[in-house]
């Protein structure tokens, strides 16, 4: 009897030893890996704290939560941009853009000192009205719609839903491969830095913009361009 007390007693040490074998600890890298297939969720409807101003501590009094969105109530505020930055991953966001309305998904943002905008090293998915917004048939061939490699490449179909409409985005990034979708429908995919791409640069408006599409990580930012854009169910993981 006194032996079979001893084994369980011997068990009740073991097991929590064992769990904390498998969970792992701070900075593990097993751990880590793990964790990049997890969600995270940059808005759920209750709480802005993944984000803040481009270059700024705090987030702007324009961009709020309103009827569980986050939505750029007028112009002002600015773009913003996650507090983390990141590299290969997959992004997840719903957008509802107002009448007329223009906006942007940017990604590997940088807030070195030498850049003054966003635009001057993130790759955008455009966001707009395409039937109202004049910008729709500016650029070459679509590239300014919504969906598009803004300025680069046009949406490789048409995806989009009316002004006031809720739109859902996927947008992976994986070791510079990219890939996104408007509504189920896939609308972009190219590779950052490959021929195509610095072709394609080169007779755009980032041809004056050396560092443009060249960082391997970033922050990912929301734009401001004076017009109401809703955002909603914004949710990441990271991508081994």
């Amino acid at each position: 009897m006194k032996r079979i007390n001893r084994q369980i007693y011997l068990l009740t040490l073991l097991i929590p030893l064992c769990g904390f074998c498998v969970a792992g600890t701070p900075g593990d890298t097993a751990t880590e890996q793990r964790n990049k297939g997890k969600w995270t969720a940059l808005f759920d409807g209750t709480s802005t704290d993944h984000w803040r101003g481009y270059k700024k501590d705090h987030l702007p009094a324009e961009w709020k939560i309103e009827d569980g969105t986050f939505t750029l109530t007028k112009k002002g505020g600015g773009y913003i941009v996650t507090k983390e930055q990141f590299e290969s991953f997959d992004l997840r966001l719903d957008w509802k853009i107002s009448e007329a309305g223009n906006s942007g998904l940017l990604f590997h943002v940088s807030e070195d000192p030498q850049f003054k905008y966003v635009y001057q090293t993130g790759p955008e998915v455009q966001i707009l009205d395409d039937e109202r917004h004049p910008d729709a048939k500016k650029g070459k061939e679509g590239t300014h719609k919504a969906g598009a490699n803004y300025d680069l490449m046009p949406p490789m179909a048409a995806s989009v839903k009316p002004a006031g409409e809720w739109n859902h985005v996927r947008l992976k990034v994986k070791k510079g491969h990219v890939q996104c979708w408007l509504n189920g429908k896939k609308v972009q995919d190219y590779r950052l830095g490959s021929p195509e791409w610095q072709q394609l640069v080169a007779k755009s408006k980032f041809a004056a913009m050396p560092q443009y599409g060249k960082f391997a990580s970033g922050h990912i930012a929301l734009q401001d361009h004076g017009d109401r854009v809703w955002f909603r169910n914004i949710r990441i993981r990271r991508l081994p």
